[in-house]
């Protein structure tokens, strides 16, 4: 069976520059914030694409999304995927309400190739139903790519480890304005990570009314404990009988060195799949296919 996980983070010098600024951290933040952190330093981004190779080939993933985790740095991630165009698919953060925001998109897209763009819409305030935030969707119709909506609860724990402000608006991560937004693009694949993030229910509902919407099962999905009596096997459960298993992407959320791959989560949700009997083919669209169908394989 083919591992490809849909939701790993990439750390890079950039990004790490982008919090040393916001922190007024000293110059080498890239090397100072990740030390403090007990992290190891991301190097060059050529450098940290081929620990990410290593890693995986280690853990058996065959492919993974890779998100550029700040606006701006999309460019780090170009750069893994040029190196590696086989092992990994590139997203970025975007902010819609950037200035020339079209262009830029048209850039991430176009020049950089990059297969997703990611909208936070708590962190910056605009809902997905925003006039700013519909031309994302646009722009990824016309390159034929996918938008990525963080809907629910979001917690960034690199900024509250570093003491930076998360003044974030949950009111804007409402899945039904998302699919109010993707059935007006019923071919741009859209993703709500974390089934959700504890907007369960409404992302059940949501992708009902938008059948181009898809859930990730990626990071600890402790937003359960928002939901007494609800277990991680009633979720995957629901999501199954609700989607079927080829609207449901495998991840893990991974980021940072040492840690690397999370390898526990994957035997966690195996498991999971394991009690609920799930057959071969739901098992080889969840942890593989349904990735490869979106973002199919490029060796150049």
């Amino acid at each position: 069976m083919a591992i490809a996980d849909a939701h790993c983070h990439f750390f890079s010098s950039g990004f790490f520059a982008a919090l040393g600024r916001e922190a007024s951290a000293p110059d080498d933040a890239p090397v100072a914030l990740p030390a403090s952190l007990g992290w190891d330093p991301p190097g060059t981004d050529e450098a940290l694409a081929d620990r990410w190779v290593a890693e995986l080939d280690r853990h058996g993933v065959s492919r993974a999304m890779l998100i550029a985790s700040v606006p701006g740095d999309e460019g780090s991630v170009a750069t893994a995927v040029r190196a590696h165009p086989s092992r990994f698919v590139g997203a970025f953060m975007f902010n819609p309400a950037v200035p020339h925001a079209e262009a830029r998109l048209d850039h991430a897209f176009g020049e950089l190739n990059l297969s997703t763009v990611c909208l936070f819409p708590a962190m910056h305030h605009i809902g997905p139903d925003d006039a700013a935030a519909v031309r994302v969707f646009a722009a990824a119709e016309r390159y034929g790519r996918a938008v990525f909506v963080h809907c629910g609860l979001l917690s960034i724990g690199v900024r509250a480890k570093l003491g930076l402000a998360n003044r974030f608006d949950m009111r804007h991560g409402d899945p039904l304005a998302v699919a109010a937004i993707a059935v007006r693009y019923p071919d741009v694949p859209v993703i709500i990570p974390h089934f959700g993030a504890g907007f369960f229910r409404a992302t059940l509902m949501a992708a009902a009314a938008a059948p181009n919407i898809l859930v990730d099962t990626s990071s600890s999905n402790s937003w359960i404990k928002f939901h007494p009596g609800l277990t991680l096997r009633d979720v995957w459960s629901r999501a199954i009988d609700c989607l079927g298993p080829t609207r449901v992407l495998f991840g893990t959320d991974s980021s940072f060195f040492p840690r690397g791959w999370q390898r526990p989560l994957f035997d966690q949700q195996t498991a999971v799949l394991d009690g609920l009997g799930a057959d071969s083919g739901a098992r080889a669209a969840i942890f593989g296919g349904n990735f490869g169908r979106i973002f199919p394989p490029s060796v150049s």
